[in-house]
């Protein structure tokens, strides 16, 4: 008798003699729906007068704090014991303490260098992070252990993640050849399939012939969604899963979360409560709540179908700068791709959200690769930091949702099907088409990526945003993949680029499309490629050791005759640094120092050329321009970093020296609506610019609303005078 068979009977009363439980067996009999003999099982080895059993007994049966201490206790015990570590590990992993599971782990190889299941352990805690790391670890436990079939479904499902279905198909084969009966290796194929929009009937029935109730494979399919970024697909996954096994709350918060992302708040509340509510309690879960509690302090701005949910404090100041950005992009993108954004039932065509708070946006996109992003699409809603969420001149916001809007067009044209290389490529170029001084500059990282030769395959560039094997490998992934689409709009054209997205609007592969839009192969692309990329960049990669030199010599340079030879090579070595310590700021400043104003404007204006955002220096070329170019520069700002009154009222001053009114009355709004001191001021600057325009009843309003700060504020009454004469007809 088999001691699982034996631990069915003792479980059904049936074969009291049978041996003692253990914790494999338990799991066993759970696995195999049989939940009775489990609870039974676990129960037994709670009683046990072992530790170590009493910690599985209590965990099973979901006494996760007993457990615990348990285990505490046990390997306090035993203190050479590397197994009783890892299973600690993965108690504390299950239960959202990944940083002191992977400290357990390391105890346990330091124990045991040969513990497989400790670099399982490892490999699961780097990929709830996205770690490239994840892949390594997990590789290394199948060196030790080749039928570790946990590890072979890990693998299968970062490959899955990555697009690579081969892979993951190979991987959850290993696994099963492991052990027949892995659900989980069964819901990756299904997973597979699924994605591929084929059925995967077969393999549901499959694992039902096992479990009928196990919703876990069901959950499993909906991260798969997820990621992929089909989020709609995944919520009906997420509900098979709680319909199959209503006690799995992990699905009910990840049903929650995908609902809020979805926009369906009162139905994500519901969820992640319940979670919540039976001892749920990851970060997903708490953040989510009180993500949505703080709901009550954002105002939703509807214009048509376009929807901004804005922090009340900073609506008012923001709407106009946001819907501008939009509009124009509903109206480039809808030519371009040939269609229009369906409205959805809701009421919107495409719901942007901006968060002054960056935790409340990494929330919004939790359980998603790449959290330092600055903005994240989620169907037709785009979620990103508010301006306010980030030092002033850290991102170009306008940018941002620039890239966010194509995600969308790119996203529904192909019913989401678009790899992840190919949708965030597109976005960053279309960022550089809006204009030039947006989109992904070549930063540090790329430059040393591209000395190192770390630049992936095109098939496998999926790769380098899901489970970045280096830092700031996804930066470099972002700019691999902008410039591969500038690539084929000079080689091929920018049609070419459109009609691949009709291409992959049906579930196919990268090297499908490579072969089928471009008519090569993709290692024939990536040669072609990689040779024009050198070209373009020149000698940049190959000065960079150089540059650095040069920059740092910069920096610590004595005065103005001093910096300014070093900052001008290290600008020649590197055009495109526009970064901190750009040579860009030092030669402005050692111009000013010399009494050169205009070299100084000289500078800086190719520091804002190359996309230079630091809203001081862009502040200090204004100060050099005529009024027009003046303007034209503060205004950029306010697509960087709009929340400074100062810039406000002087870009008003500007567009009033220039005759656009209607500029100046945006300007000296926007200084209101972030609440000077000097109302009085700010008022009457406003009914001059509303007087100018021929807005007299506005004009009226806001010239009173000076006399009501300061009642005996003489411009003010002389104003109000002059527009109660043109309201009467009198010439003035």
């Amino acid at each position: 008798m088999t001691a699982v068979l034996a631990l069915w009977l003792w479980g059904s009363g049936s074969a009291p003699q049978a041996p003692p439980p253990s914790a494999a067996n338990c799991a066993a009999l759970r696995l195999h729906d049989r939940s009775a003999a489990a609870t039974a099982c676990y129960q037994a080895l709670a009683a046990s007068p072992r530790l170590a059993d009493q910690a599985e007994g209590d965990w099973g049966l979901g006494l996760y704090d007993q457990a615990n201490t348990a285990f505490r206790a046990a390997a306090a015990q035993n203190d050479a014991s590397a197994a009783l570590r890892v299973r600690w590990g993965r108690l504390l992993h299950e239960r959202f303490n990944d940083t002191d599971a992977d400290g357990l782990f390391q105890e346990a190889l330091q124990r045991d260098p040969k513990s497989a299941d400790a670099y399982l352990g490892q490999a699961l805690v780097s990929a709830d992070g996205f770690d490239g790391k994840a892949l390594e670890s997990a590789n290394r436990a199948l060196e030790l252990d080749p039928k570790l079939a946990e590890a072979h479904v890990l693998l299968a499902t970062l490959a899955l993640e990555d697009s690579d279905s081969a892979a993951a198909a190979r991987e959850a084969d290993a696994a099963l050849a492991a052990q027949p009966d892995d659900l989980d290796a069964m819901a990756v194929h299904a997973a597979m399939g699924i994605l591929a929009n084929q059925p995967a009937d077969a393999w549901l029935k499959r694992i039902a012939a096992v479990n009928p109730h196990y919703g876990q494979a069901q959950a499993a399919i909906a991260r798969q969604l997820v990621l992929h970024r089909r989020y709609d697909e995944a919520v009906n996954y997420y509900r098979q899963a709680v319909t199959l096994d209503p006690e799995l709350w992990s699905a009910h918060s990840e049903l929650g979360v995908t609902l809020m992302r979805l926009g369906d708040d009162a139905s994500s509340r519901q969820e992640l409560e319940a979670a919540y509510d039976h001892d749920y309690r990851d970060a997903a879960t708490v953040n989510s709540l009180r993500l949505l509690d703080s709901y009550k302090n954002f105002d939703v701005v509807r214009d048509g179908p376009v929807w901004l949910k804005l922090d009340k404090k900073e609506s008012a100041l923001l709407a106009p700068y946001f819907e501008k950005v939009v509009e124009h992009a509903l109206q480039v993108y809808g030519a371009k791709y040939q269609m229009t954004l369906p409205v959805q039932p809701s009421g919107f065509a495409v719901q942007v959200e901006a968060y002054p708070n960056h935790d409340d946006f990494a929330v919004r996109s939790v359980g998603l690769p790449g959290l330092g992003a600055l903005g994240v699409t989620l169907g037709d809603v785009v979620a990103m930091d508010s301006p306010s969420g980030r030092p002033p001149g850290d991102f170009n916001w306008a940018s941002t949702l620039w890239h966010e809007l194509d995600h969308v067009y790119v996203l529904t044209a192909t019913h989401h099907l678009a790899p992840r290389w190919f949708a965030e490529g597109l976005a960053v170029h279309e960022e550089t088409q809006a204009n030039p001084e947006w989109g992904d500059r070549i930063t540090p990282d790329v430059l040393v990526a591209i000395q190192a030769n770390r630049l992936l395959p095109v098939a496998e560039l999926d790769r380098g945003f899901m489970h970045p094997a280096y830092p700031n490998q996804v930066i470099v992934s972002y700019y691999q993949a902008g410039r591969i689409c500038d690539y084929i709009q000079e080689k091929w054209g920018a049609p070419k680029l459109v009609e691949m997205v009709h291409d992959f609007a049906v579930p196919t592969t990268t090297p499908a499309v490579i072969q089928q839009a471009l008519g090569i192969t993709p290692a024939e692309f990536d040669t072609r490629f990689f040779a024009w990329l050198r070209q373009q960049l020149g000698a940049e990669p190959a000065n960079f050791n150089q540059w650095r030199t040069t920059l740092k010599a910069m920096a610590a340079a004595p005065g103005p005759a001093a910096v300014i030879p070093l900052a001008e090579k290290a600008r020649d070595l590197y055009p495109d640094y526009i970064y901190d310590a750009n040579p860009y700021g030092y030669l402005a400043k050692a111009y000013l120092a010399q009494n050169d104003p205009e070299a100084a404007r000289q500078a800086l204006a190719t520091y804002q050329k190359y996309g230079g955002h630091d809203p001081d220096l862009l502040r200090q070329l204004a100060k050099l321009e005529p009024p027009a170019d003046a303007a034209a520069t503060l205004d950029r700002i306010n697509y960087i970093y709009p929340m400074d009154a100062e810039t406000h009222r002087q870009l008003g001053d500007l567009w009033m020296q220039v005759h656009n009114t209607a500029g100046a009355v945006q300007e000296y709004t926007a200084v209101l609506d972030l609440h000077p001191l000097d109302r009085a001021g700010s008022e009457f600057h406003l009914a001059q610019a509303e007087y100018a325009a021929g807005n007299l009843d506005a004009a009226q309003d806001a010239v009173i609303a000076s006399l009501v700060a300061a009642h005996d504020y003489r411009p003010a009454q002389d104003l109000l005078v002059k527009i109660m004469d043109a309201k009467k007809g009198k010439t003035p």
